[in-house]
């Protein structure tokens, strides 16, 4: 089964599920029945994990009108060294 997008132009989108290949050019609208045309959307092949799907939606949104900052975030505090081996001293520090 696939999921197919129509667009109604008095409510909007709908979507349905029919098998694939059997989607006609249009569907009507469930919820006032006029002729809803179908949208052309990017396949679905896997929905992922919710962090995937926030970053996706995420990068969706900001496509268009990326969302601007007006400073870089703050700095990750440094790490104290660990006391330990002393001979681990020598070795270069990034």
């Amino acid at each position: 089964m696939a999921v197919y997008v129509y667009r109604c132009d008095d409510h909007g989108l709908t979507e349905r599920s029919l098998p694939i290949g059997t989607a006609g050019r249009t569907t009507d609208c469930p919820t006032c029945g006029s002729p809803a045309a179908r949208v052309f959307t990017a396949p679905r092949l896997t929905l992922g994990d919710a962090t995937r799907r926030a970053l996706i939606d995420r990068t969706e949104r900001t496509r268009d009108e990326p969302a601007v900052v007006s400073s870089p975030g703050p700095r990750p505090a440094r790490r104290t060294p660990v006391a330990g081996n002393p001979a681990l001293r020598r070795l270069p520090r990034p």
